[in-house]
């Protein structure tokens, strides 16, 4: 075992909120460390409807200071990270059968004005009997509505903010288990061990985070050994993908037999993203999948509004994720709270900052609000600084994506558009890195299908923590959803042959 590490932070959880918190402490020029058990964004924060949104929905459960703050924050975040965060245009087919016209307006009017919104265009009433938007939608549903709301690529927004934390000076440790933490005397004692060397270190932190999310209470009851009254409700949400069936670049918002809304998003130029489900969870966060009944239940709502029908075998792929909600005592997972609550256990004198709950669009702010909770034990820490600040990649001259664009076309007029639309989306300004002089595509290295190619993946393994590849045609990009099979074994046996051993030597150093 190293000698111990001393720091100010030590956070459990490689989660947006984890992310989010080690960025904003490193930021302030606390010493900090994260682990995370297995990738970062692997567990609930790359298993989400992939929206920087309000939560027009939770407006119906009076839930308005987080809807108010999401709204906020849908533009600092739009301004932080234009590459990977993006406008998108909702249309809601209206059913009279469901909520009242005048409750959608009243909604939508409360939406467009609770969080003063600048940047996106407001709500307008559609006649989709004659509007294009309204052309793949049956002909019974004549009114619709339409507002603004972003896009995000959840787990490049995780990676980006661990990348600035580590720019910061925090260490990130991924595929990283916290085996304990004790208290002693005026600090936590933390033992970490590596999954794939087995390497243990320990640490002396002043203060612990569990920003565990779906473990948060495993980090309470059986690493920590801590008190907490608090406890969070499990809920299961899937989405499918299947080709995209409509034009247009505008996503659908529609009203379920039971009241709930389901999205269904442009998503990787061809295809289509649709959920989610709201269902109580029990099994091992591990273990979550989607159910056929859940796959059912996604294609009736759809084909209850749309002309095209969709068929079970449309699904290209499916996943689920585990949403850990702070459990507020309602039974109904759609009524269940999407806010955050913080526990902050002084035992000793030694604080453990419990987080509970929280969405991907709040999560600066709930990482602001966790350092305002620790703030009494680093006086002399700085200030709160991360609203205007920018994410890596996300420093586009008026946080305009489209210029940016323009200008990377002159700067690599080599390379073919759809493959600058990959890089830019992905890294923004950080391109440079991956292109570094290439003159041609060939100077790219391999090119394994569609928009992958051999300098990317180094990029990734050397930059962004990844091992495995998963990590790389998953969570750093999307590319998984564009290769055939062949290509991904292909590439598998690639990334193995090429890696194994400087992952071993980049988890021992």
């Amino acid at each position: 075992m190293n000698n111990e590490q001393v720091l100010d932070l030590f956070v459990i959880g490689g989660g947006i909120n984890g992310a989010g918190i080690a960025r904003d402490a490193a930021g302030r020029g606390l010493s900090v460390a994260l682990c995370e058990k297995n990738d970062l964004a692997q567990g609930t924060s790359s298993r989400s409807g992939k929206l920087v949104h309000g939560g027009l929905r939770y407006l119906e459960y009076y839930e308005f200071r987080l809807v108010r703050e999401a709204l906020i924050e849908r533009e600092v975040l739009l301004n932080s990270a234009s590459h990977i965060i993006w406008p998108m245009r909702f249309v809601l087919p209206h059913s009279k059968e469901d909520r009242p016209a005048w409750l959608v307006r009243l909604g939508l009017f409360l939406y467009d004005h609770l969080g003063g919104r600048k940047r996106l265009p407001g709500t307008r009433t559609l006649d989709l009997l004659r509007d294009p938007e309204g052309a793949p939608i049956k002909d019974q549903y004549t009114k619709g509505f339409e507002y603004s709301d972003c896009w995000v690529d959840d787990s490049r927004l995780v990676i980006l903010n661990a990348l600035d934390a580590a720019k910061k000076g925090a260490e990130v440790l991924t595929r990283t288990r916290c085996l304990s933490a004790k208290r002693q005397d005026d600090h936590w004692l933390i033992t970490t061990e590596n999954e794939f060397t087995k390497e243990t270190r320990s640490f002396k932190a002043k203060v612990l985070v569990n920003a565990a999310g779906p473990w948060v209470r495993n980090i309470v009851d059986d690493v920590a050994h801590s008190q907490s009254s608090r406890n969070i409700q499990l809920v299961k949400g899937s989405h499918i993908i299947v080709p995209k069936f409509w034009q247009g670049q505008q996503a659908y918002l529609v009203q379920n037999h039971d009241k709930r809304v389901i999205f269904i998003n442009p998503y990787e130029d061809n295809k289509a993203l649709i959920g989610t489900t709201d269902i109580p969870y029990k099994g091992r966060v591990e273990d979550v999948a989607p159910d056929e009944s859940e796959i059912e239940y996604l294609l009736a709502a759809v084909n209850r509004y749309f002309k095209e029908s969709l068929r079970r075998n449309d699904v290209i792929a499916s996943f689920s994720g585990v949403r850990p909600l702070f459990d507020d005592g309602k039974g109904n997972p759609s009524a269940v709270t999407r806010d955050y609550v913080f526990d902050l256990d002084e035992s000793g004198g030694v604080p453990l900052l419990n987080v509970f709950g929280g969405k991907l669009t709040t999560f600066r702010k709930l990482s602001e609000h966790a350092i305002e909770k620790i703030e009494k034990f680093f006086p002399n820490m700085g200030r709160n600084w991360t609203r205007g600040a920018v994410l890596p990649g996300g420093d586009i001259r008026n946080a305009d994506f489209q210029s940016f664009i323009q200008d990377s076309k002159a700067a690599y007029s080599w390379m073919p558009r759809a493959l600058l639309i990959h890089y830019g989306r992905h890294y923004g300004s950080l391109i440079k890195k991956i292109v570094a002089d290439a003159k041609s595509v060939d100077d790219l290295g391999i090119h394994f299908g569609s928009n992958l190619y051999e300098s990317e993946v180094r990029y990734l393994v050397e930059n962004e923590w990844a091992m495995t590849p998963e990590d790389v045609l998953t969570r750093r990009t999307k590319e998984g959803l564009h290769l055939s099979d062949e290509q991904k074994v292909f590439f598998s046996d690639w990334f193995q042959g090429q890696f194994i051993t400087s992952q071993a030597h980049s988890n021992a150093s």
